[in-house]
């Protein structure tokens, strides 16, 4: 029994082997494929649209005799591209000695525009083996240009410069010279700056981005408002388009006159008087804790009643009093008060002429003085002219 057994098994495995070989002579291509392969150590990677990436491709000889292969390469979709070269040149068949190997670089231009995913494809040696390469496209792409910025919004008051830090992605695959304006109100002032330098356009490589500065100069007198300024980068065949937004917090204006605008009085020495002084509020915004502060003559009074204003509104205004006194020594002349509205914000100056006179009673002193002295010298005449 043990001999029928053995002699089964010996029939089958001569069978076996006996179809094997039979395989493999009706079919060399089992043996080509596995003394023929093709090699690359990155099968699967992730790129952003737009990418180039080059693949090392070793076709490796572990025959015994040459091998010459056609070497293709398949399954790429439509708008992806690709170059083959070898040795500096370009190929589509390569021939590899008995125990050694070649390099192909392999070059596969990712499109700009791509939808997210994974795209598989092979390097084939026809008829031998075959190479799968999956590539993960990491984002959705498209063939556009796009302007950023990190920080799209200011705020400030009308005496404010808005300086805005802005990037122009190229998403082509071509040069592109990018025209630069921008929509701003009447009145607004906007330029461009590229590497430093003031500019109009600016020339971004394909697949590349170039930061630009952008300075927003507001109109002098504006009102309290949020503002758009869309700004443009554009050539025939593209454009992006970046809003950036400006908060008016209001203009800090102030001014300092008096009711008739006359900014003069008179005045006689050692008196006092009291003069209207408006406080108007020429800006946008409020002004808050007005304080008043004078500059007098040596030995004067100049007080403001009151000294401090606590809130006026934008195009109002507010009367107070000066309370001018004059010095006991002050001699006929013009002096001046300086005078000062002044917030955190502004402030508003006004120089005000006092003119000191002299008094009704000095006048009719110097008079009677004067008279005396002509009066004794007729007596003084008439005493001893004829002598």
């Amino acid at each position: 029994m043990d001999r029928l057994l053995l002699s089964i098994c010996k029939d089958r495995f001569h069978i076996l082997a006996f179809g094997l070989l039979w395989m493999l002579m009706l079919n060399p291509m089992l043996i080509q494929a596995q003394s023929f392969k093709l090699y690359t150590p990155y099968t699967k990677i992730t790129v952003p649209p737009g990418e180039t990436i080059d693949y090392n491709v070793e076709a490796i000889n572990d025959g015994n005799s040459i091998r010459t292969a056609n070497i293709i390469v398949s399954g790429l979709p439509d708008g992806w591209t690709y170059t083959l070269q070898s040795g500096g040149y370009t190929i589509n068949q390569i021939s590899v000695l008995p125990g050694e190997k070649k390099t192909m670089n392999l070059a596969v231009n990712v499109p700009f525009q791509v939808e997210k995913g994974n795209y598989s494809f092979r390097v084939s040696a026809a008829g031998i083996t075959y190479l799968p390469i999956t590539i993960n496209v990491s984002e959705r792409g498209t063939y556009k240009t796009e302007i950023t910025s990190e920080q799209p919004n200011m705020e400030g008051h009308t005496k404010a410069n808005f300086t805005f830090n802005a990037d122009i992605k190229n998403s082509t695959a071509e040069d592109q010279l990018y025209s630069l304006r921008a929509r701003a109100p009447r009145g607004w002032l906007v330029s461009f700056k590229a590497n430093f330098k003031q500019a109009t356009s600016v020339n971004i490589p394909p697949n590349a981005t170039e930061s630009i500065t952008i300075d927003v100069n507001p109109p002098d007198y504006l009102e309290a408002g949020t503002y758009s300024i869309p700004v443009i980068a554009s050539t025939s065949n593209t454009s992006g388009t970046l809003n950036l937004e400006v908060v008016i917090t209001g203009s800090f204006e102030a001014e300092m006159t008096t009711p008739d605008g006359l900014l003069s009085t008179e005045i006689t020495a050692g008196d006092e008087k009291r003069v209207d002084i408006v406080i108007r509020n020429t800006g946008s915004s409020v002004l808050e804790d007005i304080k008043l502060i004078s500059g007098k003559p040596k030995d004067w009074e100049g007080v403001f009643e009151p000294l401090e204003i606590e809130r006026l509104e934008p195009g109002q205004a507010s009367m107070v009093n000066l309370r001018i006194k004059a010095s006991d020594k002050a001699i006929p002349g013009d002096y001046v008060m300086n005078m000062e509205a002044r917030t955190p914000e502004v402030s508003a100056k006004a120089n005000y002429r006092v003119t000191v006179k002299t008094s009704l009673a000095a006048g009719w002193f110097g008079i009677l003085i004067i008279l005396g002295v002509i009066g004794l010298v007729i007596y003084l005449f008439r005493k001893y002219g004829r002598r």
